[in-house]
């Protein structure tokens, strides 16, 4: 889990990419925690406006990411993750007074629109169909990796867009790894009553805690539902916190990191 991290910049912000997108024309960026203006503990570039952060702060944030990019925030669509299922297909950007959807899943096939999430543990599920040229991303914890949002995602993409699951790329972003997310009775049996027999292979014991690997089930996720490629960023959030927000490394107290997607710059 401890490899080098490919980052990249825009201005003074420090990013990571996906090199299988970067060869597609598509622009990826998980953007790290630095050079905000929020402090502890949402130090420093906080993108999230429901952890306690002030407000001002947050917009501050934001602009300076659109700015570092130069992205005009007119182009954005996000949404108010609620750690469901929902799946979301946009034809445009969210005008900035809309109210936001509930959602935990967001696609589009438009160039003129650039999709933003935000995580802090949970995995930022990235999609992207070289054929009929539709991106997507998708936000995975414990409960929506049960859900199937992964695939429902996918599914999305074949109904709305005429994907073919062969021809889509995913990458699996930094998000808390398996050595770190331990989890209860309740989550186990979640993840038995989904996956059955498979179940054993994400769930593991170490000195009496019992911890989930969300990078390998959303990947056998993404399997079952046909995905051609699938690469994993390979980063724990919680063994890095120096670079990400980690909700459970941080005791719940911390900030949330920005995923961006687009079909272009």
């Amino acid at each position: 889990m401890d490899q080098p991290m490919p980052f990249k910049k825009a201005g003074k912000i420090r990013y990571y990419g996906f090199d299988c997108f970067d060869r597609e024309g598509i622009f990826s960026a998980i953007i790290t925690r630095h050079e905000g203006v929020s402090p502890s503990p949402w130090d420093s570039l906080n993108l999230g406006g429901t952890v306690g952060d002030d407000r001002n702060r947050v917009i501050e944030n934001r602009s300076l990411i659109y700015e570092s990019f130069q992205i005009k925030r007119e182009r954005i669509f996000d949404v108010w993750q609620v750690h469901g299922d929902q799946v979301i297909c946009t034809d445009a950007p969210r005008p900035e007074n809309a109210i936001h959807q509930k959602a935990d899943a967001i696609v589009t096939n438009r160039k003129d629109i650039v999709l933003l999430m935000l995580f802090a543990d949970c995995v930022p599920i990235l999609l992207y169909d070289r054929v009929q040229k539709v991106i997507g991303i998708a936000h995975a914890g414990w409960k929506g990796t049960v859900l199937g949002v992964a695939e429902k995602t996918v599914k999305q993409m074949q109904e709305n867009y005429d994907s073919k699951p062969q021809d889509i790329i995913a990458a699996l972003g930094p998000s808390i790894g398996p050595d770190h997310y331990s989890i209860g009775i309740e989550v186990i049996s979640k993840f038995q009553q989904v996956f059955g027999p498979a179940a054993k292979d994400f769930i593991h014991s170490v000195n009496g805690n019992v911890y989930l690997n969300l990078w390998e089930s959303n990947r056998w996720l993404l399997e079952q539902a046909g995905v051609g490629r699938i690469e994993n960023a390979h980063i724990c959030t919680a063994c890095h916190t120096q670079d990400w927000f980690s909700h459970r490394a941080e005791n719940g107290k911390t900030g949330r990191f920005g995923v961006l997607l687009g079909l272009g710059t």
